[in-house]
């Protein structure tokens, strides 16, 4: 057994290839992803903050379905499909901001209450009478976990996020995630790769030497990777004893305060905690943050991300932020290239597949779990894209 990760241990002996090259191309299996990896999957939409008072809501449109957030007059914090039971339409239309009293459809005014259920209909005289809550909007499964507001289209095979999580609780309580509030709001990027080759250069940490300076200089030689278990990574990282080659390395290092509310061990900790199958929860000694893709087409990915800070943070504190931000904002740039460049090469006919370093073990369990997921990635040889979705309800069957 080799030991690079913390303590985990690596087989000597474990496959180092990986996802069959045709998996980042095909039409028919992102469709298959679609259905058996996302909307069966816990998706961050964002945070309590986001919507702190009541009629506030969040939406987000992902993979062929639209989610919308809101809190109630209660307090209560629901998750609905963003989808008027009269015609479908959207019952809001922005990606956040506040309703007041209640939710007008705004294609024939349907009108809702903000626990989801049916107000009235416009011109009532020409429905039967309409039950309000048969009528009301369709909820969707809903978690908050640290303050974190989690939702999943249909029901899948992942158990609560608490129990997902629990393994690392006690370390994500010291930063109190659940108190923070907004930085920036919510962003969206694109990228021109397929959703699997983002996923695939952040799953490890092998590249960072070589192609992200600023991580290297601030904690290249402390870093370190724990492969997926049960859905969950994570990557553990302290600041290099001469950290600040670089300028925002350098100012960050320097300005950072001391956190006291942070035991020694994670005083000076970037820790990356990957949750299956596309998201990212990220904590600093002042501030976290998620990031998650989802897939567009086979070669376009979503990319959709908030960071979150302490209320009562400091000068010192919103500066070491931003710094924080600067060295991200340039590492997801040279991310995004590495994706690119990698995700290309699999439409050639030279291209022959992965062989992982044991510091890219992380990327193997990913796949792993995809291949649960989906048996027909087990398939080195493409398939026909019209037998892909029988293929892998049979192999699934031999399960």
């Amino acid at each position: 057994m080799n030991r690079h990760s913390g303590n985990v241990a690596i087989p000597n002996d474990w496959d180092r290839s990986g996802l069959p090259g045709w998996s980042y191309h095909s039409a028919a299996l992102l469709e298959l992803e679609k259905e058996q990896v996302f909307r069966n999957h816990w998706q961050i939409v964002g945070h309590v903050s986001d919507v702190p008072n009541p009629g506030d809501y969040v939406t987000m449109d992902i993979v062929g379905e639209r989610a919308l957030v809101v809190r109630g007059k209660d307090g209560v914090v629901r998750g609905f499909h963003n989808m008027c039971r009269h015609r479908g339409s959207r019952v809001v239309a922005d990606n956040q901001g506040n309703c007041k009293n209640a939710l007008v459809c705004p294609f024939h005014g349907w009108v809702y209450n903000l626990d989801g259920t049916l107000r009235g209909a416009a011109r009532p005289r020409s429905f039967p009478d309409l039950d309000k809550v048969e009528f009301g909007l369709k909820q969707l499964d809903l978690e908050v976990w640290m303050g974190f507001i989690f939702i999943r289209f249909r029901e899948g095979p992942q158990p609560s996020v608490a129990e997902l999580m629990q393994p690392h609780e006690a370390e994500i309580a010291h930063y109190r995630v659940a108190e923070m509030v907004p930085s920036w709001g919510i962003w969206t990027t694109k990228a021109k790769v397929n959703w699997k080759s983002v996923r695939d250069v952040d799953n490890e940490g092998y590249h960072v030497a070589m192609a992200h300076p600023a991580l290297q200089d601030l904690y290249g030689s402390t870093y370190y990777d724990e492969p997926f278990i049960n859905g969950v990574s994570r990557s553990f990282a302290t600041y290099n004893p001469h950290a600040g080659r670089r300028w925002s390395v350098r100012n960050y290092v320097k300005i950072a305060p001391d956190p006291v509310r942070l035991p020694d061990p994670l005083k000076k900790a970037w820790i990356y905690y990957g949750i299956f199958p596309n998201a990212v929860i990220s904590v600093q000694p002042e501030s976290v943050q998620f990031y998650q893709e989802f897939p567009l087409s086979t070669g376009q990915t979503l990319q959709r991300g908030a960071i979150y800070r302490y209320a009562d943070e400091s000068r010192e504190q919103a500066a070491a932020r931003y710094l924080a931000f600067r060295i991200d904002r340039d590492t997801m740039a040279e991310d995004v290239q590495l994706s690119e460049w990698s995700n290309e090469s699999m439409g050639s006919a030279s291209f022959e597949g992965f062989y992982l370093s044991d510091l890219e073990y992380g990327v193997r369990t990913h796949h792993d779990h995809l291949r649960a997921a989906l048996p027909v990635l087990n398939l080195e040889t493409a398939p026909e894209e019209k037998d892909i979705w029988g293929l892998n309800e049979a192999l699934a069957s031999r399960k």
